[in-house]
C-alpha cells in the first residue's frame, strides 16, 4: 500500500513536472495567422555611422479570420515608437512576453473576416551585429560606414507569415550618397536629399517599386558599381565594387546559363531578367529574392561559384514563384533549389559533374543527418549548419533518389507539373508527392507496377536515419555459369526501397534490382562469367543516400571546417580527431587538424598532423593536401627561425608540381623571402571557394579589401 501511495506521489510530481515544462513550448507554439499583409510603403532611414535604421512602414493588411489583434514579426532590435491607425489615432501595442519578434497592436473594434486594415508602424533600432537576430548566429541585417545589408529574414520591416507571405510594396531608402543601392523591385534614380553633414555628406533617396506579390525587401548597399550586361538576350545587372567588376560578364553568362537551362525544364519565369549583388562577407554566404542573387565576396568567382549561382537562379522557380506553406514545407523549395545544383552539373558539364556533385550532398547531408526529420524543418534555425544538412543537402539527395525510382522523364515532368499547378502560390509537401505520385502512375504501363512513393516520401522525410549496406555472399559454380546467393543487411528496420546490386565478372557485368526489406534480405544472382573477388557492389551508381566508412569520414571533417571558419578551432580539431576515429590516416582529416593547430599557434602539434598526412597516400580529390601540408610546414619552420628546414619543405612543396590554390607560387615566394606572421598569403582565384582565415595573418592592404588565401575545400556550398 505504502509502495503505491509513493508511486501515485511520483505520478503527480512528474505530471506536474511536465506540465511546467511543456507550458513554455506551448507558449512558443506559432500562433494562427489572423491578418496577412498585402502591401507595403515602407520609408527607411540608415545611419551609417550611428549603425541605425529609422523608418515607417504603413502597411494595408488582409484579415484571414474575425480578429482584433494584428501580430507581426519585427527585429528584436527594432523599437516601435508608435502604430497608428487608418484615422491617425495611435494604437495600443506590445512585444510578445514569450517571443520578442512578436509585436501585438490592439484593435478598438474587430475586424470581420475578408476585411481590411491599414495602420502605420514608426521604429528604430541598432542593426550591425548579429545579437537579437531573427536568424540565431547569423547576421542578416547590418548598417556601418562602408555599407549596408537588409535580408527578408531580418524583419527589418513588420512581416506576417513568414516565409510564406506574397505582398506589392514601395521601399524608399535614405541612405549617404556614397551609397548605391541595388535589392528587389524596380528602382528609379536616386533623388538627392536637402542638407548636407560634414560626417556622412549628403543624402541620396532609393525608390524601388515592387509591383508583383512575392517575398519583397531585400537590399544591399555600399560602394557598388552597376555592370549592367545582355547574355543570350536575358538582362543581367551586375553590383560589385569597382575593383571586383572586372568579371561582369562572365556573371552575365553563368546566370543568363542557368535561366535558360532551368525555364527549359520547368517551364519559363513571367520575367527572366535578374540582378547579381556581391554581399559583404560577413552574413549569408549566399541568398535568393524575388529577381535577385546575392553571393558573398569570399564567393565571388563566376568559374568557383557557378553552381551556387545556379542554385540561386532555381531558387527563383523554388522559393520565389512557389513557396513553402509553412516552415515545415521548406523541402519542396529549399531542397529542391539545392538539388537543382545537380542538374545544372549535369546539363553544363556533363554526368560525372553531377555525380560529383551528388557526393558532395551526401557528405553534407551526414554532417546533421539525425538533427531531425526534413518534414520536420521548423525545428531547425534557418540558414543554420543543421538546417544547411538535413534541408538542403539531404532533401536534394532525396530529390535524387525520388528521380531514380521514378526515371528521369517522369519526375522532370513532375516537376513541370508542380511548377504550373503553384506557381505564384504556397504550396505542402503533400501537395508534391501528390503530383509526383499522380506522374508516376501515369508514366508507368501495365503489367509494370508503379513504384510506392507514399512509402518512400514516409521513410525519407518523416524519419531520420541512413541506411550502411553490408554483404554477404557464396559464389556456387553451375553447369551454365556461377550463381551468387547471399544477403544484403543495413540497420533501419523500416527500411524499405528497390536497391541496386552489380557483379563484375571476367565477362560482362550483371546489374540487377534487389527489394531490400528491413535488416536483412535474400538474393541470388546467376551470371555467365566468374565474379571477380570484390567485384559485388551494393548501389554502385549513388542513386540512395547511405552511409560508409569513408562518407561518415568526410562528414566529420566537413563538421570540423565549418567549426574552424567560425574561429572555433578547439571544437574543430575534435571532429578531426573524430574522422580519423572513424577512418584512421586519412590525409584530409590530419592536414585540416594541422591548419588548425596552425592557427592556435600550437606549431608542433600542427607539425606532427602535417607529417601524418604526409604518410598516407591520399585520395586523387585530395591529392593536393601534399603539397599545402609541406608549405605550411615551411611556414612552422620560418616562424621558428629554422630557415634551413623552410626551404627545405618549400622545395619539396615545388617537386609535387601541384598548383593547386595557387601553391606553386605560394612555395616559390617563401623561397625568395621568409614567412612571418603577418606575411600576406598570395591570393588568386582558385577552383573552389576560399576559406576565411584569422587577420593576423592577412592583412589588409591601402585599397581595404582583404586578400585570403584561396585553397581547396571539397565541401563547398554545404
Amino acid at each position: 500500500m505504502a509502495l503505491r501511495r509513493g508511486i501515485s506521489a511520483l505520478s503527480c510530481l512528474f505530471v506536474m513536472l511536465l506540465i511546467v515544462c511543456v507550458a513554455p513550448l506551448r507558449a512558443q507554439a506559432p500562433r494562427p495567422v489572423t491578418f496577412l499583409a498585402q502591401h507595403y510603403d515602407v520609408s527607411a532611414t540608415l545611419d551609417a555611422i550611428g549603425q541605425s535604421l529609422s523608418a515607417t512602414a504603413k502597411i494595408d493588411f488582409k484579415a484571414v479570420e474575425a480578429s482584433s489583434s494584428v501580430r507581426v514579426e519585427l527585429h528584436p532590435n527594432l523599437i516601435v515608437k508608435e502604430v497608428k491607425g487608418a484615422d491617425g489615432k495611435p494604437l495600443t501595442f506590445e512585444r510578445d512576453n514569450q517571443n520578442p519578434l512578436i509585436v501585438i497592436v490592439q484593435l478598438p473594434t474587430p475586424v470581420a473576416t475578408d476585411g481590411k486594415l491599414t495602420l502605420t508602424y514608426t521604429y528604430a533600432g541598432l542593426l550591425f551585429n548579429e545579437e537579437n537576430s531573427p536568424v540565431p548566429g547569423s547576421r542578416v541585417a547590418s548598417i556601418n560606414k562602408d555599407g549596408a545589408y537588409l535580408l527578408l529574414p531580418a524583419r527589418w520591416f513588420p512581416l506576417t507569415n513568414y516565409p510564406a507571405n506574397r505582398f506589392t510594396a514601395t521601399f524608399r531608402l535614405n541612405v549617404p550618397d556614397s551609397f548605391a543601392v541595388a535589392g528587389t523591385g524596380k528602382a528609379g534614380a536616386p533623388t538627392p536629399m536637402a542638407g548636407r553633414n560634414a560626417v556622412e555628406g549628403g543624402r541620396l533617396l532609393y525608390t524601388f517599386e515592387c509591383k508583383n506579390p512575392a517575398p519583397n525587401g531585400t537590399y544591399v548597399a555600399g560602394n557598388l558599381q552597376l555592370n549592367p550586361k545582355q547574355a543570350e538576350g536575358i538582362s543581367v545587372a551586375v553590383y560589385a565594387p569597382r575593383a571586383a567588376s572586372a568579371n561582369a560578364e562572365d556573371f552575365a553568362t553563368d546566370v543568363a546559363r542557368s535561366v535558360i537551362i532551368f525555364s527549359d525544364m520547368f517551364g519559363p519565369l513571367p520575367d527572366p531578367s535578374m540582378t547579381i549583388v556581391q554581399l559583404p562577407d560577413g552574413t549569408l554566404r549566399d541568398f535568393a529574392a524575388p529577381g535577385l542573387l546575392l553571393l558573398s565576396q569570399r564567393g565571388w568567382d563566376p568559374k568557383a561559384s557557378d553552381r551556387t549561382i545556379a542554385k540561386l537562379v532555381a531558387a527563383q522557380w523554388w522559393g520565389v514563384q512557389v513557396l513553402p506553406a509553412t516552415p515545415g514545407d521548406v523541402w519542396i523549395t529549399d531542397g529542391l533549389a539545392q538539388y537543382s545544383e545537380i542538374l545544372y552539373a549535369e546539363q553544363n558539364a556533363g554526368r560525372e559533374a553531377g555525380l560529383k556533385t551528388v557526393d558532395e550532398f551526401a557528405v553534407g547531408a551526414l554532417m546533421y543527418e539525425e538533427a531531425a526529420p526534413v518534414a520536420q524543418a521548423a525545428r531547425l534555425a534557418p540558414f543554420s549548419p543543421d538546417y544547411r544538412s538535413v534541408v538542403l543537402n539531404k532533401g536534394a539527395m532525396i530529390f535524387h533518389m525520388l528521380r531514380a525510382m521514378m526515371g528521369d522523364a517522369a519526375f522532370k515532368m513532375t516537376l513541370r507539373d508542380f511548377y504550373f499547378q503553384y506557381a505564384e502560390k504556397s504550396a505542402r509537401i503533400e501537395d508534391f508527392e501528390r503530383i509526383a505520385e499522380r506522374r508516376e502512375n501515369a508514366s508507368v504501363k501495365p503489367p509494370q507496377e508503379p513504384a510506392n512513393l507514399r512509402s518512400f516520401f514516409a521513410q525519407w522525410l518523416n524519419s531520420t536515419g541512413v541506411p550502411e549496406f553490408t554483404l554477404e555472399y557464396v559464389v556456387y559454380r553451375t553447369p551454365k555459369g556461377f550463381r551468387v546467393v547471399g544477403k544484403i543487411k543495413q540497420p533501419l528496420d523500416t527500411f524499405h526501397m528497390p536497391v541496386e546490386l552489380r557483379i563484375d565478372t571476367e565477362g560482362n557485368p550483371e546489374l540487377k534490382t534487389i527489394d531490400v526489406i528491413g535488416t536483412e534480405s535474400g538474393f541470388t544472382v546467376e551470371t555467365f562469367g566468374r565474379p571477380k573477388p570484390g567485384g559485388i557492389k551494393v548501389d554502385p551508381n549513388n542513386l540512395i543516400l547511405k552511409g560508409s566508412v569513408s562518407l561518415r569520414a568526410r562528414a566529420a571533417v566537413a563538421r570540423g571546417e565549418e567549426l574552424a571558419e567560425q574561429g572555433r578551432f578547439y571544437d574543430a580539431i575534435a571532429q578531426y580527431q573524430r574522422a580519423l576515429a572513424i577512418q584512421p590516416n586519412r590525409p584530409l582529416a590530419n592536414f585540416r587538424m594541422g591548419e588548425a593547430f596552425f592557427y592556435q599557434k600550437n606549431y608542433q602539434a600542427g607539425a606532427n598532423a602535417f607529417r601524418e598526412a604526409l604518410q598516407t597516400v591520399p585520395e586523387p580529390s585530395e591529392k593536393w593536401t601534399e603539397v599545402w601540408s609541406r608549405i605550411y610546414l615551411g611556414m612552422i619552420f620560418d616562424l621558428l627561425g629554422q630557415r634551413e628546414r623552410a626551404v627545405n619543405e618549400y622545395s619539396k612543396a615545388k617537386q609535387t608540381n601541384d598548383d593547386t590554390g595557387n601553391a606553386q607560387q605560394i612555395a616559390e615566394a617563401y623561397l625568395k623571402k621568409p614567412y612571418t606572421e603577418g606575411g600576406v598569403l598570395i591570393a588568386t582565384p582558385a577552383a573552389t571557394e576560399p576559406k576565411p582565415k584569422p587577420a593576423s595573418t592577412v592583412p589588409v592592404p591601402a585599397s581595404g579589401e582583404r586578400p585570403v588565401l584561396k585553397k581547396p575545400n571539397p565541401y563547398v556550398g554545404r
